[in-house]
């Protein structure tokens, strides 16, 4: 297959930029794959219809990994630190000196050593030394094969909380703005517990404790799964041929009791792409932990979810791979068309689909 193939036209400012005030108000395109000659392949709902749609006997599936604020604003040591104010990190515009670094995840146990990305990348080379606020320092100690470094951390006790305090929330590049104090709340679900992701699981953003009460008096079980969303989820794919393409490996987690709940379910309805590819990791593996680089596309056989909650994905991407996969391509591209007609919002902040 053709990367191209799952290209499609979307207007910027259907990107939204923020998010809604009340998390669960988001539109929601539901898309029914089984569909007839006279039936509708999709209707336009809201995302607090979600419940009218399971069942007792239902498992909704979450993804309960926290995002952390890992992207690190420092200058290069020996070069003159430039005063705040003269940069815009939203648009990725360094002056002389100054380093992004955007952790990916922690290498031991203390978090001294992290997998992360470098900008700019081609200056900061192996043996280069950055600075941060409150002292925190770190070496680069190698290069990876994505453009990713391993670098190396000094200067505080508690490596985590000197990030918590001068981190700053990892929005993606296509939120044309600085990441303000809202987002550390907004650009997390209401029930993330396991501190470990680089970007949020969008799909998760919509509910709020009202709806997951409502999805209980439903019938329906909710289980928690956890898969840290790292570099395997946003990179972008290298190969024009689909069937050449991989990701990079990410951590996921699932309990005795979660994989219980998900192989008893009548259905199990996965709420994000990194909940599906954990699920399906579990399905195909038998293991319950350890690491995934699952790339699904179409073609790909669903062993287990049944039915999934998605946000509008960039083109070109795994992750509209993996909704193309489960909806189908032609339904798949046809429901972004329709999506972009209405005016649905796009991307990490904006509306969802609800595919059955």
């Amino acid at each position: 297959m053709d990367l191209a193939q799952f290209d499609y036209h979307l207007p910027p400012e259907l990107i939204a930029q923020e998010p809604l005030a009340d998390r669960a108000a988001s539109r929601m395109l539901v898309v029914h794959r089984a569909h007839g000659q006279t039936e509708p392949r999709w209707e336009d709902r809201q995302f607090r219809d979600l419940p009218s749609f399971l069942e007792p006997g239902d498992c909704l599936v979450l993804n309960d990994s926290r995002v952390f604020p890992a992207r690190l604003l420092g200058h290069r040591a020996g070069v003159r630190a430039l005063p705040v104010g003269k940069r815009n990190p939203a648009r990725h515009e360094y002056l002389t000196g100054e380093v992004e670094v955007f952790l990916l995840r922690p290498l031991d146990a203390a978090a001294r050593e992290w997998e992360a990305l470098v900008r700019p990348g081609r200056k900061m080379r192996t043996g280069e030394r950055i600075r941060f606020g409150g002292g925190l320092q770190a070496e680069i100690v190698a290069h990876g094969e994505f453009g990713e470094r391993t670098i190396r951390f000094s200067g505080a006790e508690d490596v985590y909380a000197a990030i918590e305090a001068i981190g700053h929330v990892p929005l993606p590049p296509y939120i044309k703005r600085a990441d303000a104090p809202a987002d550390r709340e907004r650009y997390q679900t209401v029930f993330a517990r396991e501190r470990g992701s680089v970007a949020a699981p969008t799909a998760g953003l919509h509910f709020t404790g009202e709806v997951l009460d409502a999805c209980r008096t439903r019938g329906a079980g909710i289980a928690y799964v956890t898969l840290h969303v790292g570099l395997g989820t946003f990179q972008p794919l290298h190969s024009e041929r689909v069937e050449e393409g991989r990701l990079h490996s990410e951590r996921y987690r699932v309990t005795e009791e979660a994989a219980r709940q998900i192989r008893d379910a009548r259905r199990v309805v996965a709420a994000g792409t990194t909940a599906v590819r954990t699920i399906e990791t579990v399905c195909a593996t038998g293991a319950l932990a350890g690491e995934t680089d699952l790339f699904i596309y179409p073609g790909f056989v669903f062993r287990r979810t049944g039915a999934m909650l998605t946000n509008f994905h960039l083109p070109r991407t795994s992750l509209l791979l993996l909704v193309a996969a489960f909806a189908g391509t032609e339904l798949t591209l046809a429901a972004y068309r329709h999506a972009v007609a209405e005016r649905y919002r796009f991307y990490s902040y904006g509306d969802c689909m609800l595919i059955l």
